[in-house]
């Protein structure tokens, strides 16, 4: 008893592997490019982080001398002196 395989199975077989392999290989590739839309995300996040953190440690080193830390105060907090008048002009 012998079976024989025909022309017609082997292209069937063939399509299934060939559809198999484009829709698994399709589903990597767009994994690939969310992660990569990740990747990107995350390093602008970084870049904006590095910025701030080496903007605050400036302002923190200059935060250290009284002549610029009373300056500070009176322009983001409104500080005064007693008996001093304030007058507060915003652009």
């Amino acid at each position: 008893m012998k079976i024989q395989l025909g022309r017609r199975f082997w292209i069937v077989l063939t399509a299934i592997i060939v559809v198999f392999s484009v829709f698994v290989i399709g589903r990597n590739a767009l994994h690939a490019v969310k992660i990569k839309r990740q990747i990107n995300a995350l390093e602008r996040q970084h870049e904006f982080y590095v910025g701030k953190i080496a903007q605050d440690s400036t302002l923190l080193e200059r935060l250290r001398y009284d002549d610029y830390l009373e300056e500070y105060a009176r322009e983001h907090y409104h500080m005064q002196r007693r008996n001093e008048d304030v007058y507060i002009l915003e652009e």
